[in-house]
Order: C-alpha cells, then sequence, then structure tokens
C-alpha cells in the first residue's frame, strides 16, 4: 500500500471492541487462526510482533511465550534474553526506521494503561515533531506505513541477520 493512512487511535473503542475470547498473546503463540499474527521473530522464550495498532512505524511488541502478568515473574534467563532481544531489535529499528528515539516499556495492570494482561514489552520509535494536524483535529494520527508491511520488512531484515529466528 502507497500514501498515507488516517487511523483511528480511539482506544476507548478498540478495548470494548470485539475481540476473540481468550490472551491474544496467547493465541498468538499458539498460531491461532481467528487472530491477525504480525510476529517477525520467536524463540524458546519470546516473540516479537509488530503492534497491529502501531502509535508509530515499527512500533513492536516484544512478549514471553509464557502467560506471566509481573515483570517480577520472569527468570533469570528470560531476563538475560529479553536484554539481547531489545538491544537487537532497538538496532534493527535504528537500521530500518532512523528514530530520534523511543518509548519503551510496560503497561502493567489495567489502571496503568494495559488492555492486554499478558505481560509485553512496547518498543516505539519517537521522532521530532510527529504530531500533526490530523492527530490535533480529528484525533487520528497519519501512519505512513500499514503494519503488515512493517512486518514484512522487518522479517526479511532478521531473515539475513546472524541472529536469525525469523517468523517465515
Amino acid at each position: 500500500m502507497n500514501g498515507g493512512y488516517f487511523f483511528n487511535f480511539e482506544k476507548l473503542a478498540y478495548v470494548k471492541g470485539e475481540k476473540p475470547a481468550g490472551c491474544i498473546f496467547c493465541m498468538i503463540r499458539d498460531r491461532n487462526p481467528e487472530v491477525i499474527d504480525l510476529s517477525v521473530y520467536r524463540d524458546e522464550f519470546f516473540a516479537v510482533s509488530v503492534n497491529l495498532y502501531p502509535y508509530n512505524p515499527g512500533h513492536l511488541l516484544i512478549f514471553p511465550l509464557r502467560h506471566i502478568e509481573d515483570i517480577r515473574d520472569y527468570s533469570p534467563r528470560e531476563n538475560r534474553r529479553l536484554e539481547e532481544l531489545l538491544r537487537y531489535f532497538l538496532d534493527l529499528s535504528d537500521q530500518s526506521y532512523s528514530p530520534q528515539g523511543y518509548n519503551i516499556g510496560y503497561n502493567m495492570g489495567t489502571p496503568a494503561g494495559g488492555s492486554i494482561a499478558h505481560l509485553h514489552l512496547h518498543l516505539i520509535p519517537r521522532y521530532h515533531r510527529e504530531l500533526g494536524i490530523a492527530d490535533l483535529i480529528a484525533g487520528k494520527r497519519v501512519l505512513v506505513e500499514d503494519p503488515r508491511e512493517t512486518a514484512r520488512k522487518l522479517k526479511g531484515k532478521i531473515a539475513q541477520a546472524p541472529f536469525s529466528n525469523a517468523i517465515s
């Protein structure tokens, strides 16, 4: 797809909208055909997926394959692997999108903004002056890349890398 997209970011509508029954990340882990899977990487501990509702192109979600809801439940091996993955995907994002900064973090629990109980780390590329007129007036963001295209692009780059566990 070419050009920019108007993409509605009404979080409340998404949270209240129809979703498959069960944990979306567990369904992605289990390759359930009822959900859209934009995974670009998977190993014994984690999967990495493009966010279907990205804040910016390249917005990734890193989540453990086992269902946990608190960062204190990570094992020491998972913590080490998460650190490796975060560094790798920051480098890949730098190469792919050249952001000027990042938001990296968790929303643990509904009061903290979490809409999915399964623990997941957001990696969001950020840019100077990214707020546009559509954001201010229409409550929408202009998204310059479809999340499915982001997933295709990143899978290709991961497959060529020495750190390769790209999802085919």
